[in-house]
């Protein structure tokens, strides 16, 4: 039976800062506790999990005995490693939070580690460590066995968490390991949370972790993320917030398979208290081909050349079984199960697994093959075997254009022909054409012509509303969609086109909320109203630019950015009434569409236009 937790106490979204390591992530409150991660990657079970249920879900606490006056955030500069400063009434507490990287092997054999660093840089400061783990979305209350001097293990079914450090750890009540310490002025304490498997403990006992060792994997991965941010490729006032969000994504990725997930996170409410919950933990083709895209505009060429590889091997060559997404090994049964958890703030069901997986969404056909469009003009071309698979996308589109789809937003209800899905359509055609050409490729090309000037036709008859000069939401509804921001993007039409001219201004009327943009307004079928959907502002403030109407584009990025939290992370959706984020956090579309309006500002601000 679950036991109904009053919502304030649990900790606003915003509170949360991220730290991860290419193969998973966690979450760290404002207040010192990691109340979300799971092991060893993205979409396994919880090993902490109190986001989603404050009882059950597990955590490890940093709890200072003096009264806290204020909370400063930040992370060390061009990296994800997070410092939290505690202003007591007895003195300055410093906790360093990072999962380690591994330069040399990172990719193939992580650490699977968290490391915890405690500092008093004024007074002496109390302190009590509180490691409360639970296994598999709270269900598994472990095994707590004492290894070793200032070690112990926590053991359930296939998992195990070795903890150690320089506290003097002990066992409590409950399944949990706990210290107090005093740190003086110039001291530092560790703490190191190890993830491996029952069986690897039996074979090699645990020793205490080295505290010049765990300095050392600290130092490691600063210098890690300080060498890769080196690659970004824009400056300007907003460089900063870009690189953020590119330490996000890159954050996001899954180092082995070249994965990228949608967020870190499972069922954080679009609407608190609602059934609007569902688990983002798993690779999106759209979402993962757009991140490629920003990537790249930023010079991370190699993480986008990681994913387009991940996705051929995926997809096995055949188009046929082709998904819309994927778990981050490239499993394809993402079968959705409801979790016994309390959910954010009652927010339920809580999910894992996404039922999506299996709808038909047309606008995946037309990402990849602008995904091998994007790489080629980088300049590669595709070999004979994704050419093949390129060829079959295209013959595929023509096959199927004319289907209703589930369309970007994975609509819950009868699927629709959306104007944004015989878009990409349409791009799957005129790149596949381009591609045929500039690479010498035999290729239907009478056939694809033809069908690439019918979706144009229906789009421009159908999808586009004669009466208002505006492209519409679907074949035959008058209401707008945000989604028609971004035809763009793949030059269907341009920026400065009348007609675009026109929706930009009828999408910012429409879906205005508060100076953000909801996704569409029209019932979907699911209970209560969505929030504004944060990547529709800045795909706004990209469209905007495109335009050469710099002003506007400003204001709107402007208002969207007021939305990061104060490490200049952002949700999926904005609650405007309460002014709180709602959705999964942070969510990759949010970081990638924030990048793509930094770089158009930047390029159409030194274009003088």
């Amino acid at each position: 039976m679950l036991v109904s937790t009053p919502r304030e106490e649990y900790p606003p979204i915003a509170d949360y800062g991220l730290i991860g390591d290419c193969h998973t992530a966690a979450l760290v409150c404002r207040d010192g506790s990691i109340d979300w991660c799971c092991m060893p990657r993205f979409d396994s079970g919880s090993i902490f999990g109190r986001l989603l249920d404050r009882e059950r879900g597990g955590c490890c606490a940093i709890e200072p005995s003096s009264k806290v006056e204020s909370i400063e955030r930040e992370y060390l500069q061009d990296t994800l490693v997070l410092v939290t400063t505690f202003h007591l009434d007895s003195g300055v507490l410093r906790l360093t939070d990072c999962m380690e990287m591994r330069p040399d092997s990172d990719a193939v054999d992580p650490h699977r580690r968290i490391l915890r660093v405690l500092e008093a840089e004024r007074g002496s400061v109390d302190v009590r460590v509180r490691i409360t783990p639970r296994f598999d979305y709270g269900d598994l209350k472990p095994w707590i066995r004492h290894e070793g001097r200032q070690v112990y293990s926590a053991v359930g079914g296939d998992e195990a968490l070795v903890l150690s450090g320089d506290l003097d750890l002990r066992e409590g009540g409950e399944q949990e390991v706990f210290a107090e310490a005093t740190i003086r002025p110039g001291e530092r304490t560790r703490l190191s949370l190890w993830f491996t498997r029952p069986e690897e403990l039996d074979q090699h006992p645990p020793q205490a972790a080295d505290p010049h060792e765990l300095d050392r994997a600290l130092d490691s991965t600063v210098k890690w993320w300080r060498s890769w941010a080196r690659g970004i490729g824009v400056e300007g006032p907003q460089a900063e917030g870009a690189l953020r969000s590119a330490s996000v994504l890159m954050a996001l990725s899954h180092a082995p398979t070249g994965a990228i997930v949608a967020a870190p996170t499972t069922s954080l409410p679009e609407t608190v208290g609602g059934e609007r919950n569902f688990d983002y933990r798993y690779s999106w083709i759209r979402d993962a081909s757009l991140t490629v895209r920003a990537m790249a505009d930023l010079g991370f060429e190699a993480e986008a050349d990681r994913f387009r590889s991940f996705m051929l091997r995926t997809a096995a060559g055949s188009v046929d079984d082709l998904q819309v997404c994927y778990g981050v090994g490239g499993e394809r049964r993402l079968e959705e199960t409801e979790l016994e958890l309390e959910g954010y703030r009652g927010s339920r069901p809580v999910r894992s697994g996404n039922g999506a997986s299996r709808q038909l969404q047309l606008d995946a056909y037309g990402e990849l093959v602008n995904l091998t469009w994007r790489w080629h003009k980088r300049g590669n071309s595709p070999s004979d075997d994704e050419w093949r698979f390129i060829h079959d996308l295209v013959e595929a589109t023509v096959e199927r254009w004319r289907e209703p789809d589930a369309g970007i937003w994975e609509w819950p209800g009868k699927p629709k022909h959306f104007v944004h899905s015989k878009v990409l359509c349409w791009a799957a055609l005129d790149r596949g054409l381009r591609l045929a050409e500039e690479c010498m490729r035999k290729a239907p090309e009478r056939r694809w012509r033809k069908a690439r000037n019918e979706i144009r036709e229906a789009v421009e008859t159908e999808g586009y509303d004669s009466d208002r000069g505006v492209f519409v939401q679907a074949f035959g509804e008058p209401q707008v969609d945000a989604s028609l921001l971004i035809l763009p993007t793949v030059d269907f039409v341009d920026h400065g086109d009348e007609r675009m001219v026109r929706t930009a201004d009828a999408i910012r009327e429409e879906l205005d909320d508060d100076g953000l943009i909801r996704r569409y307004d029209v019932d979907d079928g699911l209970k209560g109203r969505e929030d504004a959907f944060l990547s529709c502002s800045f795909w706004l403030a990209e469209c905007l630019a495109g335009q050469h109407r710099m002003d506007e584009a400003r204001e709107v990025f402007d208002r969207a950015v007021s939305c990061a939290n104060d490490l200049g992370l952002f949700s999926e959706e904005w609650d405007t009434k309460d002014a709180q984020m709602t959705g999964n956090f942070p969510q990759g579309l949010t970081h990638l569409s924030h990048i793509a309006a930094v770089v158009a500002l930047h390029e159409n601000e030194a274009s003088g236009e």
